[in-house]
């Protein structure tokens, strides 16, 4: 039995693995000093998920999440909690606010991930909440002494590296495809696989059509997270291996097979080549709009005539439409978007820079809006680095372009006319002017550089 409570909140740690009775008990004294009636014999709070999976792979533990057994929505209330869940019984503690859920059992009665209804009642066991889960891993949870509840064998499967699924409710909801897709670029760092029976349950996900329920918010939020991760490729490669590529990024999954010139693609496969460019910028820590850019700027291929293959003239317009129908459709969000596009458009330009004429460069500039939004036309420059080097072998290739296409830009930004040089110019004549001086300023950046061969 947990102590009582007010001797409990004075007593608790407040270490890395702090307990639940701390929070628990803080709300509960607060009670009680209001004269609320607080029945805290059966309940229990139990910490769950993502904080005891992290703290057992000693990963850094950065959000706890709680469940409640043994009582009722009402009674949280009169402890001080503040409901915050519109479909579920989730509540925010009035001290720490992190979040407190009852516990629930859920039923299949309708497709997609919406389609259940929810129990929730003192009667539900925390076995019977952890077994509603995807993963084995994210299905433990620690006690009030800290002691591990593991009825799943996740901690088994933390040790085998392997994401497996804790029952066969998993192929009841579709956005499992996404959360162990993301998982698994999460970990796979750490050597984790997705389990063979798991993967064959995602693919009866896909096969009953399933995947094409999931609702285009849930699908941005999952990709824009698994985006962030150090294995982002990893994501996009799950989905294929289940067959959910095909439905939820046909664009993608389109460019597998697409043959491109050895000469400048060794690894000749355009799904493979974007997997290897992805790996490279999460390599270089680059921001999602970058990786995202890198996703989609040879989306144009899978387009071009296969008569012409593996040549892909024009790949960079015909790109464009389907950029912006992914993003339409996914509702991503517009910096993004307008990367992908600028990408699409501009890469084949920027490795060609140190071939360009002054002039062809300086429009390439204006082009890019580079001398308004500078740090847009750096974002450019390393995903047009991603994808030159996201190239079997060529992993540490040299990649001048992007020295001399800052070069480039300074030195045309630099350019000023003093007020005495303004003198006799009008209207459209100081724009003019800037642009020859700009032009100039190119020409010397160019005549400085050695020519090096673009990719």
């Amino acid at each position: 039995m947990p102590q009582p409570l007010c001797s409990a909140h004075a007593n608790a740690s407040d270490g890395t693995r702090t307990r639940h009775d701390l929070s628990v008990a803080t709300a509960a004294c607060a009670a009680l000093s209001a004269g609320v009636s607080v029945n805290m014999r059966t309940m229990r709070v139990y910490l769950v998920g993502g904080a005891v999976r992290d703290r057992l792979l000693g990963l850094p533990v950065r959000e706890r999440d709680w469940v409640v057994v043994g009582t009722t929505a009402e009674e949280l209330v009169r402890l001080g909690y503040e409901p915050v869940g519109r479909e579920f019984p989730v509540f925010l503690h009035p001290v720490t606010h992190e979040e407190y859920a009852l516990a629930r059992q859920e039923r299949k009665v309708g497709p997609g991930y919406r389609g259940f209804t929810t129990q929730f009642a003192p009667t539900v066991t925390l076995e019977e909440d952890l077994r509603r889960r995807d993963l084995t891993i994210n299905a433990m949870a620690e006690d009030e002494n800290g002691a591990l509840i593991d009825p799943y064998g996740g901690k088994a499967d933390l040790a085998a590296r392997r994401l497996r699924h804790v029952s066969e409710a998993f192929v009841e909801d579709p956005v499992r495809i996404l959360r162990v897709a993301r998982f698994a670029a999460r970990f796979a760092g750490l050597g984790f696989r997705v389990a063979d029976e798991t993967l064959a349950l995602m693919r009866r996900i896909v096969a009953a059509g399933e995947a094409r329920t999931l609702v285009p918010e849930r699908i941005w939020q999952e990709t824009e997270r698994a985006l962030a991760e150090a294995h982002p490729q990893v994501f996009f490669e799950t989905l294929r291996a289940c067959g959910a590529l095909t439905v939820i990024f046909p664009e993608i999954n389109a460019l597998f097979g697409v043959p491109q010139p050895p000469r400048w693609h060794p690894e000749i496969d355009t799904g493979v080549h974007v997997m290897l460019a992805l790996t490279y910028a999460a390599a270089r820590a680059a921001p999602v709009a970058v990786r995202f850019a890198v996703l989609t700027h040879d989306l144009g291929k899978a387009q071009t005539p296969r008569a012409d293959w593996p040549s892909h003239h024009r790949h960079e317009e015909f790109g464009v439409p389907l950029i912006e129908d992914l993003c339409e459709r996914l509702k991503v969000p517009n910096s993004h978007r307008e990367l992908a596009i600028l990408a699409a458009r501009q890469h084949t330009l920027v490795h060609r820079a140190l071939e360009l004429k002054p002039a062809t460069v300086l429009t390439l500039l204006e082009k890019c809006d580079a001398f308004r939004r500078p740090e847009r036309f750096a974002e450019l420059l390393l995903a047009c680095e991603a994808d030159a080097r996201g190239r079997t072998g060529r992993e540490d290739a040299p990649y001048p372009q992007v020295a001399y296409l800052g070069q480039a830009l300074d030195a045309a930004a630099a350019v000023t006319l003093s007020e005495s040089e303004r003198r006799g110019l009008e209207g459209a004549e100081i724009g003019e002017e800037i642009r020859r001086r700009r032009l100039a300023a190119v020409a010397a950046v160019k005549a400085r550089a050695t020519p090096e061969a673009a990719p």
